[in-house]
């Protein structure tokens, strides 16, 4: 169970990084290998998309079946459990929603970029043209 968080975990991360290295401003010199390697790294990175859907469904499963805590024979180290259950839960939705969130961002970017990138290379050649 926790190998597929950690998997999301360093997919979000690198979704990050690559992220903040296409929209930061002083990196104009490498602006198209980064570009490059983010339109590279967009289509397998798409195979989290599914997987974030089916690990949705599963906190779901788990918040729908979880047993509930009432009464007396509910003791605090049970009550601890559930809480602590339940938080692992939203923070784990929380990781899916920033994996999804980031993945459209990302993608989002990186096609403006191209086609920034795309239209500077059809001025410069009107330019040179006139």
């Amino acid at each position: 169970m926790a190998l597929e968080w950690a998997v999301l975990g360093f997919v979000a991360a690198v979704e990050a990084v690559l992220l903040i290295l296409i929209t930061f401003p002083g990196l104009t010199i490498l602006r198209r290998q980064l570009i490059a390697l983010s339109r590279a790294a967009l289509q397998p990175m798409l195979a989290v998309v599914p997987f974030c859907f089916f690990l949705m469904l599963e906190i779901y499963w788990q918040f729908e079946n979880m047993p509930e805590c009432s009464g007396s024979p509910c003791n605090v180290p049970e009550q601890d459990r559930l809480t602590k259950n339940m938080m692992r839960s939203q923070r784990n939705m929380v990781l899916v929603a920033a994996t999804l969130l980031l993945y459209w961002l990302l993608f989002r970017v990186t096609a403006i970029l191209v086609r920034v990138e795309a239209s500077n290379v059809q001025i410069n050649k009107l330019k040179i043209s006139d």
